[in-house]
């Protein structure tokens, strides 16, 4: 299943939200991402579908080894691409916004040569 950048944000949001919280639920993923409850149900089913994510009985919600690995690339380009922004003087509320779109769409190529280049400053 190829991932669209609306996956990638529930598996992002997932992630982050699990090393905030001991258990993840899909309202706690609705208010972050301020989207509504059936949308958030739709998405996550999708997710359980494609094999990324799991639900228990309780309705916690577990990225699986797929999911994690997913989300982690998302977010190490989300937060490195951030704060070279901040680095270069942007706005961290731009910075961040912009991250946010840039992480998506930004080939491995260039983000392994951006991180290169970070790593010399």
């Amino acid at each position: 299943m190829a991932l669209h950048e609306s996956a990638e944000m529930y598996l992002e949001t997932i992630h982050v939200l699990t090393k905030e919280k001991s258990g993840v639920r899909s309202i706690d993923v609705a208010e972050a991402l301020n989207y509504s409850k059936p949308s958030v149900s739709r998405a996550v089913s999708n997710l359980k579908t494609g094999g990324y994510l799991k639900t228990d009985k309780d309705g916690f919600l577990t990225l699986t080894e797929a999911g994690r690995q997913v989300a982690e690339k998302i977010y190490a380009r989300h937060t490195l691409i951030r704060d070279f922004l901040i680095h270069l003087g942007v706005d961290q509320e731009v910075a961040e916004d912009d991250a946010c779109k840039i992480e998506h769409a930004i080939s491995d190529e260039s983000f392994f040569a951006l991180k290169r280049y970070v790593k010399t400053l």
